[in-house]
């Protein structure tokens, strides 16, 4: 049994993301949390890019009705992505994150929280280990400076009116903290997931629906009053979801301060620029800061109040300090040129990018090829 396991590991590491064997093999028994054996083994038939349950049947040795009933619920549970309205679906295997640990909201429970917790150590140093970067900071808009606009990474209010259908869910990652007695209090309703399709989600979900874009808006305001961090896909077109993230239950924040994750979360391309000289050494935005990149230093002299000084390079760009700041003694600017790396196009950009510098380009090449090959091996149950 636990073989199904280690096979469907190793196929999820094969992704661009990631999915790294763990000293302790607790990467295993979380798989087997979510999938059971028969799951897991189907799973192995699937490919990361979609298609239809016709042709996981043929390699799969089913019926086509049979597979199409086993895949949705699957789908259902999280397991496997499905896009489509029902009869008309095509499936894909998804990597750990982004992917199958999101859509575990509602089987989110102590057992599971504290597997995600144990394995997080050993995943997050590989999902933050090679560019392109995971994620990107999205900057809260009204604290950019005006010449910024130039580029061309749109404010999160932008990404919100472009999309057709938005689904706003609970965030997985405070739910896994609160399973584990360890919640924040944050916002809990905080993510998205966006499409440029009208009518893309049903939101037939507990702790997901669908939104209208005025909710969204709403939402994101009062992501910022409580100080979280918005980002998204760190992809330049149909970026797919917005995060509101926290530092004290995110998996972006947490890679970036807990399990040297560098490449997990990419700055907005923006720096923050501190006027000393209008600081009224309130601190407000030293304790809004997500990264600690901010701090009170003596201003020297006579002046007994202490003055704003950054940390230019902890400084992911976010804006939260300027949007505290009631004396614009802090505004976001960007950052030269060098310092800027371009999101790839879109998220196919982003895999062979993330392939090629996670296994080479020859590495690359034969993970591709590896896909394909399973792809042909059409009416061979079985063969994997």
């Amino acid at each position: 049994m636990e073989d199904v396991y280690r096979r469907l590991a190793a196929r999820l590491d094969e992704l661009p993301h990631g999915f790294p064997p763990a000293p302790d093999g607790v990467e295993l028994r979380l798989l087997a949390k979510i999938f059971s054996p028969e799951d897991a083994a189907l799973a192995l038939r699937l490919m990361p890019s979609p298609e239809t349950a016709a042709a996981v049947a043929r390699r799969a040795g089913l019926s086509e009705d049979a597979a199409r009933a086993r895949l949705d619920a699957m789908a259902a549970r999280g397991e496997i992505l499905a896009l489509g309205p029902r009869g008309a679906r095509r499936y894909a295997l998804m990597p750990f994150i982004f992917g199958i640990y999101e859509f575990q909201l509602e089987r989110m429970d102590a057992e599971l929280a504290a597997l995600v917790e144990a394995y997080m150590p050993t995943l997050a140093p590989v999902l933050g280990g090679s560019r392109p970067a995971l994620g990107r900071v999205v900057p809260v808009g009204v604290s950019i400076e005006a010449r910024a606009t130039i580029l061309s990474c749109r404010s999160v209010e932008e990404l919100i009116e472009g999309a057709q259908s938005i689904l706003l869910s609970e965030c997985v990652c405070r739910v896994e903290r609160e399973a584990l007695g360890k919640g924040c209090g944050h916002l809990r309703e905080a993510c998205f997931a966006l499409s440029p399709e009208p009518n893309a989600f049903s939101g037939d979900s507990p702790r997901r629906r669908v939104a209208t874009r005025a909710e969204a808006l709403d939402v994101l305001a009062r992501a910022e009053r409580e100080g979280l961090v918005h980002c998204t896909y760190n992809v330049r077109e149909d970026p797919i979801f917005i995060c509101n993230c926290c530092r004290c239950c995110c998996g972006f924040l947490r890679g970036l301060a807990e399990f040297g994750a560098p490449h997990v979360l990419a700055n907005s391309g923006f720096v923050a620029a501190p006027d000393a000289a209008a600081c009224g050494g309130c601190g407000a935005c030293v304790a809004r800061c997500p990264t600690d990149a901010l701090a009170l230093v003596p201003a020297g002299g006579d002046d007994a109040r202490p003055r704003i000084a950054l940390a230019a390079e902890r400084c992911i760009g976010c804006g939260l300090c300027a949007s505290v700041c009631k004396r614009g003694a802090l505004t976001l600017v960007p950052r030269p040129a060098a310092e800027i790396e371009k999101p790839p196009r879109d998220v196919s950009a982003w895999y062979l990018a993330r392939a090629r510098s996670r296994f080479g380009l020859l590495g690359a090449a034969a993970s591709i090829a590896r896909f394909a090959a399973r792809a042909a091996r059409r009416g061979r149950p079985g063969a994997d």
